[in-house]
């Protein structure tokens, strides 16, 4: 079932930044969502994940779904291990050693799954944070300008792997790069 949205409005004291929004995302597909900053695409993601509600309109097709969510900051447990952050979130039939084999795909040595994310750089935070939201029980992944923090060979390593791991899946990704989309094989949702 795809996610409709319908006649969504939201404003915040006097700015509108969502004004009678309708929109269809694709069920098990990648849509990408653009706009300048400050147009709505953050609370887009926010009022259909439920973490948020509309002044007005209607959000359908994500009732009884499993979300999982890549916010823009990296929403970390500072003090514990990488593998421990994303372990958080994985089925018990997950295993360490699959944690470990999935950071090593993503470039991030056997090593780092045993230190502390806070004394990561930016870029390892970053890709322990794709991982985590991979690596849950979810139908709906929802992206906020994930690959921020990465440079250009690991941005798309990374990406690739998420479009593999998210294959059947409903992905709504926000960014500010149309090559993202086309590396995501996906429509461009414009917000204006």
């Amino acid at each position: 079932m795809p996610i409709e949205l319908k006649n969504i409005c939201k404003a915040y004291n006097e700015k509108t930044v969502l004004d009678s929004f309708s929109c269809r995302f694709e069920d098990s597909a990648v849509s990408c969502i653009m706009a300048p900053s400050g147009h709505g695409k953050t609370t887009l993601l926010r009022i259909i994940a439920g973490l948020e509600q509309s002044d007005s309109g209607e959000v359908t097709g994500v009732a009884g779904k499993r979300l999982s969510f890549v916010f823009q900051e990296d929403r970390l447990c500072e003090n514990l291990s990488a593998a421990s952050n994303i372990r958080l979130v994985c089925p018990k039939s997950v295993k360490t050693s699959d944690i470990i084999e999935a950071m090593d795909t993503l470039g991030l040595a056997p090593d780092k799954a045993k230190q502390t994310v806070r004394s990561m750089s930016g870029g390892e935070r970053r890709r322990v944070v794709i991982l985590r939201a991979l690596m849950a029980d979810y139908d709906i992944l929802l992206m906020d300008e994930p690959f921020k923090e990465l440079d250009t060979e690991t941005k798309e390593r990374v990406m690739l792997y998420v479009k593999e791991k998210s294959k059947g899946k409903t992905v709504l990704l926000i960014t500010h790069d149309k090559a993202e989309c086309e590396l995501m094989n996906s429509p461009v949702i414009e917000l204006t």
